[in-house]
């Protein structure tokens, strides 16, 4: 089980390897699906940190553990998943949600706490939505989670072949969801087992969604 000092070294670790010349290219030379190892001394100045904080009055180690839980267990993508899902298995969901993303998610309960205007993008076969920021990192964190290292890395890039291809560059009033087109065969799963195909790759649109019948699905970076 992750621990608030696990979490928060992750965290950490993460951070300082998005500020490195070797965390910008960690995107070309690794899975970005794999977890990166946590440094002990990483662990350490956490810990340290933390505790430091917590002595001189400054954290609240009760507000600490509420705020870990709601990003382990209330944020993240698969509150994006649940949305996207709705949207492939209900029409009127679907054009709810292009007409007022805001509204649509908040029919999950999904507020944003930073004043931002969410915007869903859906993905066809003929154009690819892909979305970046060139401000600083403006991610929509309730249905998405903690932004990834390369989504702040100068190499982040996409290609693609006979497809029209959209960047959305997010903003601090303005933020996206790509909605990814629904994978073929799979017109009999339910939202439930829908959603478990939705990853935050898709929903940023470095990936597309594929069903393979043997396997479950996996992602193809585009």
């Amino acid at each position: 089980m992750t621990t608030r000092r696990d979490f928060l070294a992750g965290a950490v670790s993460a951070a300082g390897a998005a500020m490195t010349p070797e965390g910008a290219h960690a995107h070309d030379h690794q899975h970005e699906h794999e977890h990166q190892a946590v440094p002990s001394d990483v662990a350490l100045r956490v810990k340290a940190l933390e505790s430091l904080l917590t002595e001189k009055g400054l954290v609240d180690r009760a507000a600490l553990d509420t705020l870990i839980d709601s990003y382990e267990h209330k944020i993240g993508p698969r509150n994006g998943a649940r949305v996207v899902a709705r949207a492939w298995s209900d029409p009127a969901y679907k054009q709810r949600l292009l007409a007022d993303a805001n509204n649509a998610m908040a029919e999950f309960g999904y507020v944003s706490q930073q004043g931002d205007r969410m915007v869903v993008v859906e993905n066809t076969p003929r154009v690819h939505n892909l979305i970046v920021c060139t401000l600083c990192s403006c991610y929509p964190w309730p249905v998405l989670g903690l932004p990834p290292v390369w989504y702040k890395s100068a190499p982040y890039r996409s290609r693609a072949v006979d497809v029209e291809v959209r960047v959305w560059d997010s903003t601090a009033e303005v933020r996206y969801l790509v909605l990814p087109e629904r994978p073929a065969g799979a017109e009999r799963l339910s939202e439930e087992e829908l959603a478990a195909l939705v990853t935050r790759d898709a929903m940023v649109g470095v990936a597309k969604v594929v069903l393979r019948p043997s396997e479950g699905n996996y992602e193809r970076h585009t």
